[in-house]
Protein backbone atom coordinates (compact mmCIF):
# COMPACT_ATOMS: atom_id res chain seq x y z
CA UNK A 1 0.00 0.00 0.00
CA UNK A 2 1.10 3.30 -0.99
CA UNK A 3 0.74 4.43 3.19
CA UNK A 4 3.55 2.64 3.67
CA UNK A 5 5.85 4.95 2.25
CA UNK A 6 5.18 7.04 5.26
CA UNK A 7 7.67 5.18 6.62
CA UNK A 8 10.09 7.13 4.86
CA UNK A 9 9.12 10.19 6.76
CA UNK A 10 8.24 8.87 10.68
CA UNK A 11 11.58 9.84 11.96
CA UNK A 12 11.92 13.03 10.52
CA UNK A 13 9.87 16.50 12.00
CA UNK A 14 8.81 17.30 8.30
CA UNK A 15 8.42 16.61 4.66
CA UNK A 16 7.51 18.82 1.53
CA UNK A 17 5.74 17.41 -1.20
CA UNK A 18 8.53 17.47 -3.67
CA UNK A 19 10.24 15.05 -1.30
CA UNK A 20 7.11 12.73 -0.81
CA UNK A 21 7.42 12.86 -5.25
CA UNK A 22 10.93 11.97 -5.04
CA UNK A 23 9.98 8.58 -2.46
CA UNK A 24 7.19 8.13 -4.75
CA UNK A 25 9.23 8.39 -8.12
CA UNK A 26 6.36 10.63 -9.68
CA UNK A 27 6.77 13.02 -12.08
CA UNK A 28 5.45 16.47 -13.07
CA UNK A 29 2.24 14.93 -14.44
CA UNK A 30 1.30 13.05 -10.90
CA UNK A 31 1.67 16.59 -9.26
CA UNK A 32 -2.07 16.82 -8.51
CA UNK A 33 -2.73 13.07 -7.74
CA UNK A 34 0.10 13.30 -5.54
CA UNK A 35 -1.53 16.34 -3.85
CA UNK A 36 -4.95 14.53 -3.54
CA UNK A 37 -3.25 11.79 -2.05
CA UNK A 38 -1.52 13.90 0.98
CA UNK A 39 -4.96 15.47 1.16
CA UNK A 40 -6.73 12.32 2.16
CA UNK A 41 -4.13 10.89 3.82
CA UNK A 42 -4.53 14.58 6.49
CA UNK A 43 -8.23 13.87 6.58
CA UNK A 44 -7.99 10.23 7.92
CA UNK A 45 -5.49 11.09 10.37
CA UNK A 46 -2.27 9.57 8.98
CA UNK A 47 -0.46 12.52 8.61
CA UNK A 48 -0.62 16.36 9.82
CA UNK A 49 -0.91 19.58 7.48
CA UNK A 50 1.74 22.06 9.06
CA UNK A 51 1.43 24.92 6.26
CA UNK A 52 1.03 24.60 2.81
CA UNK A 53 3.22 21.67 0.75
CA UNK A 54 4.59 20.71 4.28
CA UNK A 55 3.61 17.99 6.28
CA UNK A 56 4.52 15.50 9.63
CA UNK A 57 3.47 12.23 10.25
CA UNK A 58 1.15 11.24 12.81
CA UNK A 59 3.96 8.80 13.88
CA UNK A 60 6.59 11.70 14.58
CA UNK A 61 3.50 13.92 16.24
CA UNK A 62 2.94 11.13 18.37
CA UNK A 63 6.23 10.15 19.50
CA UNK A 64 7.64 13.85 19.96
CA UNK A 65 5.26 16.23 21.17
CA UNK A 66 5.78 16.07 25.04
CA UNK A 67 9.20 17.39 24.49
CA UNK A 68 9.75 20.80 25.07
CA UNK A 69 11.55 21.75 21.67
CA UNK A 70 9.03 19.81 19.54
CA UNK A 71 6.23 23.77 19.16
CA UNK A 72 9.36 25.94 19.25
CA UNK A 73 10.38 23.60 16.08
CA UNK A 74 7.38 23.42 14.19
CA UNK A 75 7.21 27.26 15.10
CA UNK A 76 10.20 27.46 13.24
CA UNK A 77 9.44 25.49 9.83
CA UNK A 78 6.32 27.30 9.84
CA UNK A 79 7.98 30.70 9.25
CA UNK A 80 12.11 30.29 9.72
CA UNK A 81 12.97 33.92 10.48
CA UNK A 82 11.51 34.01 13.63
CA UNK A 83 11.96 33.62 17.38
CA UNK A 84 9.87 32.10 19.95
CA UNK A 85 9.03 35.22 22.69
CA UNK A 86 6.56 36.59 24.82
CA UNK A 87 4.01 35.16 26.84
CA UNK A 88 5.55 31.22 25.61
CA UNK A 89 8.82 32.05 27.24
CA UNK A 90 7.63 34.49 30.40
CA UNK A 91 5.36 30.97 31.39
CA UNK A 92 8.06 28.34 30.68
CA UNK A 93 10.13 30.11 33.35
CA UNK A 94 7.22 31.22 35.62
CA UNK A 95 7.03 34.62 35.57
CA UNK A 96 3.71 34.40 33.90
CA UNK A 97 1.67 31.53 35.67
CA UNK A 98 -2.11 32.24 35.15
CA UNK A 99 -3.30 30.46 32.03
CA UNK A 100 -1.67 28.57 29.25
CA UNK A 101 -1.09 30.35 26.04
CA UNK A 102 -0.48 29.52 22.49
CA UNK A 103 2.82 30.18 20.88
CA UNK A 104 3.73 33.41 19.80
CA UNK A 105 7.15 34.22 17.77
CA UNK A 106 8.35 37.65 16.44
CA UNK A 107 9.21 38.26 13.00
CA UNK A 108 10.99 41.39 10.60
CA UNK A 109 7.99 39.59 8.02
CA UNK A 110 3.88 40.83 8.39
CA UNK A 111 2.05 39.62 10.99
CA UNK A 112 0.62 36.45 10.54
CA UNK A 113 -1.48 33.53 12.39
CA UNK A 114 -1.47 29.86 11.47
CA UNK A 115 -3.95 27.17 12.40
CA UNK A 116 -3.32 23.33 12.19
CA UNK A 117 -4.25 20.57 14.42
CA UNK A 118 -0.93 21.13 16.33
CA UNK A 119 -2.51 24.49 17.52
CA UNK A 120 -2.60 28.09 16.82
CA UNK A 121 1.18 29.65 16.17
CA UNK A 122 1.06 33.45 15.65
CA UNK A 123 3.93 35.77 14.47
CA UNK A 124 3.74 39.29 15.58
CA UNK A 125 6.54 41.45 13.46
CA UNK A 126 9.13 43.92 15.22
CA UNK A 127 11.35 46.33 13.06
CA UNK A 128 14.33 44.91 12.42
CA UNK A 129 16.47 46.75 14.48
CA UNK A 130 15.41 45.29 16.95
CA UNK A 131 14.82 41.25 16.24
CA UNK A 132 17.61 39.94 18.45
CA UNK A 133 18.24 38.60 21.74
CA UNK A 134 17.39 34.98 20.97
CA UNK A 135 19.56 32.00 21.21
CA UNK A 136 19.34 29.15 18.29
CA UNK A 137 18.54 25.52 19.16
CA UNK A 138 17.84 22.55 17.14
CA UNK A 139 15.24 19.63 16.94
CA UNK A 140 15.82 16.80 14.71
CA UNK A 141 18.08 18.99 12.68
CA UNK A 142 15.09 21.70 12.54
CA UNK A 143 16.93 24.79 13.70
CA UNK A 144 14.68 27.31 15.80
CA UNK A 145 15.03 30.51 18.04
CA UNK A 146 14.43 31.26 21.01
CA UNK A 147 14.18 34.85 22.91
CA UNK A 148 16.28 35.39 26.38
CA UNK A 149 14.09 35.83 29.02
CA UNK A 150 14.88 39.54 29.39
CA UNK A 151 13.82 39.69 25.53
CA UNK A 152 10.95 37.82 25.75
CA UNK A 153 9.88 40.48 28.80
CA UNK A 154 10.68 43.28 26.48
CA UNK A 155 8.78 42.32 23.54
CA UNK A 156 5.52 41.63 25.81
CA UNK A 157 5.84 45.02 26.77
CA UNK A 158 6.84 46.64 23.45
CA UNK A 159 3.93 44.49 21.74
CA UNK A 160 1.54 45.52 24.10
CA UNK A 161 -0.84 48.49 24.39
CA UNK A 162 -0.67 50.47 27.50
CA UNK A 163 -3.86 51.92 28.55
CA UNK A 164 -3.92 55.45 30.05
CA UNK A 165 -5.19 53.72 33.06
CA UNK A 166 -2.07 51.80 33.72
CA UNK A 167 0.42 55.22 33.05
CA UNK A 168 0.20 56.42 36.80
CA UNK A 169 3.15 57.11 38.67
CA UNK A 170 1.78 55.03 41.38
CA UNK A 171 0.71 51.86 39.80
CA UNK A 172 3.08 48.35 40.14
CA UNK A 173 2.86 47.10 36.44
CA UNK A 174 4.07 44.09 37.70
CA UNK A 175 1.61 43.96 40.17
CA UNK A 176 -1.40 44.57 38.12
CA UNK A 177 -0.21 42.76 35.18
CA UNK A 178 0.55 39.52 37.30
CA UNK A 179 4.03 38.87 36.57
CA UNK A 180 6.52 37.17 38.91
CA UNK A 181 9.92 39.10 37.81
CA UNK A 182 11.40 39.67 41.59
CA UNK A 183 13.85 36.68 40.74
CA UNK A 184 15.20 38.39 37.57
CA UNK A 185 18.96 38.28 37.71
CA UNK A 186 20.84 41.32 37.27
CA UNK A 187 22.22 40.14 33.94
CA UNK A 188 18.55 39.71 32.52
CA UNK A 189 17.89 43.18 34.16
CA UNK A 190 20.83 44.79 32.65
CA UNK A 191 20.08 43.14 29.25
CA UNK A 192 16.27 44.25 29.25
CA UNK A 193 17.50 48.20 30.09
CA UNK A 194 19.72 47.91 26.45
CA UNK A 195 16.50 46.77 24.86
CA UNK A 196 14.57 50.04 26.16
CA UNK A 197 17.87 51.78 25.03
CA UNK A 198 17.98 50.55 21.59
CA UNK A 199 14.16 51.24 21.33
CA UNK A 200 13.83 54.82 21.73
CA UNK A 201 10.65 54.64 22.95
CA UNK A 202 9.27 56.87 25.52
CA UNK A 203 6.26 53.67 26.10
CA UNK A 204 9.35 51.72 26.68
CA UNK A 205 11.06 53.87 29.39
CA UNK A 206 8.04 54.71 31.05
CA UNK A 207 7.57 50.94 32.15
CA UNK A 208 11.46 50.11 32.23
CA UNK A 209 11.47 53.40 35.48
CA UNK A 210 8.34 51.63 36.75
CA UNK A 211 9.39 48.39 37.21
CA UNK A 212 12.87 49.42 38.53
CA UNK A 213 10.96 52.05 41.03
CA UNK A 214 8.61 48.95 42.10
CA UNK A 215 10.05 45.55 42.26
CA UNK A 216 13.88 46.46 41.05
CA UNK A 217 15.03 48.39 43.54
CA UNK A 218 18.64 48.17 44.60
Amino acid sequence: MKIDLLKHFENIPYFTVAGFKQVLNAGESDSQRVRDMLSRWVKMGHIVRLKKGVYMTRRFYELRQSHTSFSPAVSSIILSQSYVSLEYILQRVGVMTDVTYPLTAITPKNTRKIENVLGTFAYRHIKLPLYSGFSRETFFGVIFNQASVAKALFDYFYLRPLPRSLRKHEFNLAEELRLNLDELTSEAKNEFGSYIELSNSPKMRFIHENLRRTIWQP
